[in-house]
């Protein structure tokens, strides 16, 4: 144990995943060398326009306590009970997530709580930090890194005991995994892409729409969405088709781009003082799923959130499901601190059904929010499955709130809710039946 103990491990990758795994492991004894492409983010102006707001919720709070800093984050995030739609006829209404004000998801921004889990890990003596090194190539089998410094041409190899890749959906480590036999990799790309915009606060910084709700503008084949800030802003991002009608290639020059949104989002508008200037210099965003296996290479490399499960933002679990990797691979790490590959083995093991299966949710949930949320239907659907959670208690757990208010495994959350589905559908058919066999007892057949 205490030979494992003095391992450096080395994390390529600080961002929410491999910041919040270097915590862990420093935590847990080890030394730590975290690199990153990007300049240090301490003390320097985040750059707008590629980062969709995160939605904190149990999985992701969970890691966090493990590690001393959920309190610090969640004093800063803003919690929504639920959805406000905006439909576009009419006043928005709400759509409550679960039972009580309890289940709540939690608005946090992306880079604040990036900042904070690299402040977290600068706080540990076991920890050294290095900015703006690009892993251009690693070589698995010595766990030696190719790094790049800056804009400079140099390059320096970096022998390593242990690298966790942690260095998101384009992984440079990944990379060199693909290129070795029997390695399964798949990245799907979605017709939709996104892009950021921007409401800024009232006056005297107030929100000028409803601050503890994710506000959503649903219309079939795209929709907009909006999460509060604490400084009273919101930031927006629209959801719409690369190609085709209502697509971002309709919308060249700033008269089509207000037309576009005073017909779809009318209501919205007045609130979008620099509408055309962030729709033309905020970049448009892919979504991509991206799936592989295996996850290491025997005990010296392993990958760690989007490196090795990217997902489609719409349930809001990409950053939770990361966090929940952190805490089983440190877990795992301990249990088997003899065996460093087992503990690699069994930790894909725990992860990888999972992930897939919230792979295939995230995209379900995009169709759900885009084309369903504002239908009459779904509104019945939705208060149908609270009050028999309400009622019912543990019996009947909708599936969202599975998801996003446990931490019941992914795939296990999917199961359950399709056994509840069978059920409710049992005790409806053998409820109909009594009915019809009363009504034949009462009332005579002619």
């Amino acid at each position: 144990m205490a030979e494992r103990s003095a391992e450096r491990i080395t994390i390529v990758g600080s961002g929410l995943a491999g910041a919040l795994m270097a915590c862990y492991l420093a935590r847990a004894g080890h030394a730590v060398d975290l690199y990153e492409k990007r300049p240090d983010p301490r003390g320097h102006e985040q750059v707008r326009g590629r980062s969709i707001n995160l939605a904190l919720s149990v999985r992701g709070i969970h890691a966090l306590h493990e590690v001393e800093v959920a309190d610090e984050v969640l004093r800063h995030a803003i919690p929504m009970p639920g959805r406000m739609i905006h439909p576009l006829h009419g006043r928005p209404y709400f759509q409550p997530y679960g039972k009580d004000p309890s289940h709540a998801i939690h608005s946090v921004s992306r880079s604040d709580l990036n900042v904070a889990l690299i402040e977290a890990a600068a706080r540990s003596p076991r920890v050294r930090l290095f900015f703006e090194q690009r892993c251009g190539d690693i070589d698995l089998r010595t766990a030696t890194l190719d790094l790049q410094a800056g804009s400079n041409s140099d390059r320096q190899r970096i022998p390593c005991e242990v690298v966790i890749g942690a260095d998101g959906a384009f992984s440079a480590v990944r990379a060199q995994m693909q290129k070795h036999e029997r390695f399964n990799y798949r990245q799907d790309y979605e017709t939709h892409g996104y892009k950021e915009l921007h409401i800024p606060p009232g006056a005297e910084g107030a929100f000028q729409m409803e601050k503890h709700a994710l506000h959503i503008w649903p219309r079939r084949s795209f929709m907009l969405i909006a999460l509060p800030n604490n400084d009273g802003s919101f930031t927006c991002t629209l959801f719409a088709p690369f190609e085709g009608a209502n697509s971002f290639t309709q919308l060249q020059n700033a008269e089509e781009v207000r037309r576009f949104f005073t017909t779809q989002f009318p209501d919205v508008v007045p609130l979008m003082p620099t509408l055309v200037e962030d729709f033309f210099t905020n970049p448009t965003g892919p979504l991509v799923t991206i799936r592989c296996n295996p996850w290491h290479v025997a005990d010296r490399v392993v990958l760690l959130g989007d490196a090795c499960h990217a997902v489609v933002p719409f349930l809001g679990q990409g950053m939770n499901a990361a966090f929940e990797d952190c805490s089983i691979l440190a877990r795992l790490l301990q249990e088997h601190s003899t065996d460093r590959e087992a503990a690699f083995r069994a930790y894909e093991q725990a992860r990888k059904e999972h992930v897939d299966t919230l792979a295939d949710l995230a995209i379900l949930n995009f169709l759900e929010m885009r084309d369903h949320v504002g239908s009459r239907w779904f509104v019945l659907k939705k208060k149908a499955e609270i009050l028999l959670h309400r009622v019912l208690g543990s019996w009947y757990v909708p599936l969202y709130t599975l998801i996003s208010f446990t931490r019941t495994p992914y795939a296990d959350a999917l199961r359950q809710a399709q056994h509840q589905q069978r059920r409710v559908r049992l005790v409806l058919g053998l409820g109909l039946l009594l009915l019809v066999v009363l009504l034949r007892m009462l009332v005579p057949w002619t």
